[in-house]
């Protein structure tokens, strides 16, 4: 899926995303990002299975953790980085404005499935739609996961949402959905 970039995504909870450019260097390809996070506000637990993300700071304190470790924090010029597959979060643990740069390796999937998530969390007072957050991880569930929804409104009520989704027709805002990276 072609993009207008810079493209600007927010979400109610206080996160501010930009994706600049695609970019391409002998690793690959990968989007350029910034973000502004407001204090306390960041993502939840996730996984990208298939890229690697990297965020700089520009100014502020990040929080971050993977599973079973302990918080760390990074503030002006240092770098964090998720290799692909790697469970983890991140938020603004400073008073002020967080501003990072960074990036996603590969892109795939990412600007459409962030934008899509954005757009449900401001839709429905912060949290993703119940459909939306069915349809999007069950899509895309070879790329992302959200580790800290739990199993069994994954293995319960996603698909029931999805089952009803679609007979009353909540599928069709998806339907230019790119495909999913296998």
């Amino acid at each position: 899926m072609k993009y207008n970039l810079p493209l600007t995504i927010e979400n109610i909870t206080g996160e501010k995303l930009t994706f600049t450019k695609i970019s391409n260097d002998e690793k690959g390809e990968c989007v350029e990002v910034e973000n502004d996070v407001k204090p306390g506000a960041g993502p939840p637990m996730h996984i990208h299975f298939k890229q690697d993300e990297s965020l700089t700071v520009i100014s502020g304190k990040v929080g971050y953790q993977i599973p079973g470790a302990v918080p760390k924090f990074a503030t002006e010029g240092e770098t964090i980085f998720f290799p692909a597959g790697m469970a983890h979060k991140f938020w603004n643990e400073g008073n002020d404005i967080l501003k990072c740069s960074g990036y996603v390796r590969p892109p795939n999937n990412f600007i459409y499935f962030l934008t899509e998530i954005y757009k449900s969390m401001n839709e429905n007072g912060g949290k993703p739609g119940l459909f939306d957050s069915a349809f999007l991880l069950n899509h895309y569930k070879s790329e992302f996961a959200m580790t800290e929804i739990p199993g069994f409104v994954q293995n319960i009520f996603f698909p029931i949402a999805l089952f009803f989704g679609k007979l009353s027709g909540k599928h069709k805002k998806f339907k230019d959905a790119p495909p999913p990276i296998k």
